[in-house]
């Protein structure tokens, strides 16, 4: 027998060794260098039948004009807000990863899809975690039709694709990369060779057969996903449920997409009937009081390819400590420890004695920078004990010497806080609209000062 041959490799970031190590030398994190076996090469001949999803047969060399630009297909899911986070549909022979916390809904979204696409074309589930009769159970609990969806209790991914190639189905779910094994490896399933190796052999599978193979990932305590990084790379799209069990809302995000823009955001709501899709998120985050309450702001961001209408709270209250708390939720706290400082030195207030408290309602990560100014009106209607209007809608990117930044789709963004009713805007001096829209008041600021002034 040939000697099996083993490599270093980190479970963070991907980088491969010739030994072990403690720390990381690429991401720098330590004890994540782990010993792997590698399978064996594979013959030239088999790689060379190897036909893309493309249907390309042969390497040759061509310059970009005469590749041909034909229209990569789309398969609905059935659900708009998946689709539009997978970039218009699943693209055949394609791997999707869709990973999240446990409880958050990755079975239950997935189970509603292939129970709707099993009507109009084959289908495979493929359930390593649970038993035939746990997913019965759930689609007849979720009120899914179980008469046409193939089923299959498996674990090894050889006979996985072996089954594939008799149905001949048109999806593929794998239920979970995590307790897939490869016969050639020879390590327990859920290590990161098995994980490596598991999916590498579904994604060439996926594009030999021009099927679309969505594969469930297991996630860490730290809410990344599990498994080596390379499993990132390999795969054509990756996407998160996030959602916490005590929140009925589910926000589903891509965070790789080799066939449409990263970042987008669609939005569900878990019911007793399974996910359910929110068609105007702006609704259910503005779901606010009659009264007017201190350090209560409405900002518009933009999620992907459209605008969102999300209220932010602050509290900021006389502390006890020596070293005051700063506590931010669904926001960077480095960035408001950086807003607490424009803010002291452009507009003269002084909070290094108070304890701060920011959280985005709704439970929304925002990662735009365009909350800035959202988040230093509200810190101050909270320190000076004064609300804002209700009517009022806020945002722009504060910087360092205290200048407001444009942001882009501004004239977007107005007209969606329009459509709800709002009737007042602080916005920057560069996103001024030519035309305002119908019964609403803009004002344009270029510096912080001119913004506390407007309040």
């Amino acid at each position: 027998m040939a000697k099996s041959k083993t490599a270093f490799v980190c479970g963070e970031c991907g980088a491969e060794f010739p030994r072990w190590q403690g720390q990381c030398s690429e991401c720098k994190e330590w004890n994540t260098v782990t010993e792997i076996r590698l399978a064996p090469a594979k013959s030239a001949s088999r790689n060379s039948r190897f036909v893309g999803y493309a249907g390309v047969q042969e390497n040759k060399v061509q310059t970009l004009d005469e590749v041909a630009l034909a229209e990569v297909p789309r398969i609905p899911s059935g659900f708009h807000e998946l689709d539009r986070v997978l970039g218009g549909g699943m693209v055949p022979g394609s791997a999707i990863l869709i990973g999240g916390n446990p409880g958050a809904g990755k079975s239950t979204l997935l189970l509603q899809v292939m129970c709707g696409l099993a009507s109009r074309m084959k289908t495979l589930y493929v359930t390593g975690e649970e038993s035939l009769q746990q997913v019965a159970m759930r689609a007849q609990r979720l009120g899914l039709p179980r008469d046409q969806l193939r089923m299959l209790s498996e674990t090894s991914v050889e006979q996985v694709c072996h089954v594939a190639q008799t149905e001949k189905p048109a999806v593929i779910v794998i239920d979970s990369i995590q307790v897939m094994h490869v016969a050639e490896v020879q390590s327990a399933p859920g290590s990161v060779s098995q994980v490596r190796e598991a999916a590498a052999q579904l994604t060439r599978f996926a594009k030999q057969q021009g099927i679309v193979v969505l594969m469930v990932g297991h996630v860490t305590k730290e809410g990344a996903l599990a498994g080596p990084k390379v499993l990132e790379h390999c795969i054509d799209c990756s996407i998160m449920l996030d959602g916490d069990s005590d929140n009925r809302y589910r926000m589903l995000r891509s965070h790789k997409n080799r066939f449409g823009a990263v970042n987008e955001l669609g939005v569900f709501a878990m019911t007793e009937t399974g996910l359910k899709e929110v068609k105007n998120p702006s609704a259910i985050f503005l779901n606010r009081g009659e009264e007017q309450t201190t350090g209560s702001v409405v900002m518009v961001i933009w999620e992907g390819t459209r605008p969102l209408l999300v209220e932010l709270q602050a509290l900021v209250d006389y502390s006890q400590l020596g070293n005051p708390r700063r506590v931010t939720v669904g926001l960077e706290q480095n960035r408001l420890s950086m807003l607490l400082a424009v803010l002291h030195r452009h507009g003269g207030l002084q909070m290094a004695d108070q304890d701060v408290y920011v959280n985005v309602v709704g439970g929304v990560r925002v990662e735009d920078t365009s909350a800035d100014l959202a988040l230093v009106l509200a810190l101050v209607s909270s320190f000076r004990d004064r609300a804002l209007p209700q009517e009022l809608v806020v945002f722009g990117e504060v910087g360092l010497s205290g200048e407001i930044r444009p942001v882009p789709s501004g004239q977007e963004r107005l007209m969606e806080a329009a459509k709800h009713g709002f009737t007042r805007a602080i916005v920057p001096w560069a996103n001024r609209p030519k035309q305002a829209p119908a019964g609403m008041e803009v004002i344009a600021v270029k510096k912080l000062e001119q913004a506390l002034e407007a309040l």
